[in-house]
């Protein structure tokens, strides 16, 4: 069998041709290499493919957190909720604006925040200090959450819908994009390597209106305020602080790369979906259970998640049975909350057990653009090797 060892010892990974090496060295040759045209370029595509024009593009996902956060005015004073089965920084953005966390049990099909569990837990604190004023919802491993049911709830106990969008470039929920803002006020989208898109490091915002898109633009480079003056015929040195902002800013060379590899964006979803329907027919037969996407949406599928339901065989002794193989997986995530620094916050296991028992039985596999079939098959057989013991 002629494998591709670097396809299969990684459980994702970029895909980067020779129009994205183009486009990279087009822009390491122009007179720009920071904030220039083809960031705004980068801006109006991404824009146009999740139906919004309000695009900030940043320097992580992370950051667009941060940002989405603050425009809406998190702070000492804020409770946000989100799902305990989510990178940490999720919630971290949050806590560094002074917020108070606490999570939302998942949904053990879809791996996304309850509506169930989110109505019962809201109800319970309805008018208390404890009351969300925010709620971010993650679109676990590209799979859209249910938002039509959580914004109806949004309205009903007066909360914001911010959605983490990092695993979810490309997806779509009930026939509309992931960040056209219909049901939330901010989405998030990260474009790491082993993201949808990668730009190497990299993220974005997009917002619900063109003010809070000023205000997170302002934010993202210092607090500077430049055109408005420029405008009032000040010359155009002159700029101003107007708040305590950051450096939050994309390069020029990495919305080049995002600019090439955002055109191969459907390619890449529809190959991962073709993949994860090849990995549900082989390993039909075997003890595992996998991440269920509603029939109306269309997921990324950034990942593909195993579970085993069968306790004689346990998740590490998997892991450790992979790794022998040289196949790449990976544990996504350690629930937030069983953190030492989030135990330190109050938090202990028990609090989450859906979370929990997922985290003690999930694994996920290889998936990615530069995966092929015969490489998909070898890692099949691998896993009925496993099963067979």
């Amino acid at each position: 069998m002629n494998l591709n060892k670097k396809a299969i010892e990684s459980y994702s990974t970029q895909s980067i041709n020779a129009q994205d090496e183009k486009s990279v060295l087009d822009a390491l040759r122009s007179d720009f290499l920071s904030r220039g045209p083809k960031i705004d370029l980068f801006e109006k595509k991404l824009g146009k493919i999740c139906n919004n024009k309000n695009v900030l593009s940043v320097n992580s996902a992370t950051s667009a957190l941060q940002l989405a956060y603050q425009v809406h005015g998190i702070d000492n004073n804020s409770v946000l909720w989100t799902s305990p089965i989510t990178f940490v920084a999720t919630s971290n953005a949050a806590l560094q604006l002074g917020a108070k966390i606490d999570f939302v049990d998942i949904d053990p099909d879809t791996l996304n925040i309850c509506p169930k569990k989110l109505e019962k837990k809201l109800s319970h604190v309805a008018g208390t200090h404890d009351s969300p004023g925010f709620l971010t919802v993650v679109h676990f491993g590209g799979n859209p959450c249910d938002m039509k049911e959580i914004f109806k709830l949004s309205k009903k106990y007066k909360f914001k819908v911010i959605e983490d969008a990092s695993h979810a470039l490309g997806a779509f929920y009930n026939g509309y994009p992931i960040g056209d803002q219909r049901y939330s006020c901010a989405s998030v989208f990260s474009f790491h390597p082993v993201k949808m898109i990668t730009t190497g490091e990299g993220g974005a915002l997009l917002l619900d209106s063109i003010g809070k898109l000023e205000n997170a633009r302002q934010l993202c480079s210092h607090g500077i305020v430049r055109e408005k003056f420029m405008k009032d015929g000040m010359p155009e040195w002159y700029y101003e602080q107007i708040e305590l902002g950051y450096n939050f800013r994309m390069s020029e060379l990495q919305a080049a790369l995002g600019l090439s590899q955002i055109t191969r964006l459907r390619q890449f979803v529809k190959k991962r979906n073709r993949l994860a329907k090849i990995y549900q027919e082989n390993l039909d037969k075997y003890p595992l259970k996998y991440q269920r996407v509603t029939p109306n949406d269309l997921s990324s599928y950034h990942l593909f998640i195993v579970r085993i339901t069968n306790k004689a065989f346990k998740r590490d002794d998997l892991y450790r049975f992979l790794k022998q193989k040289k196949i790449g997986c990976q544990v996504h995530y350690i629930p937030v909350h069983l953190h030492p620094y989030y135990k330190k916050l109050g938090f202990c296991a028990g609090m989450f057990p859906e979370a929990e028992k997922y985290y003690e039985s999930c694994l996920s596999l290889p998936l990615h653009q530069n995966l092929k079939e015969l490489e998909l098959e070898y890692i099949c057989d691998a896993l009925k090797e496993f099963f067979k013991c």
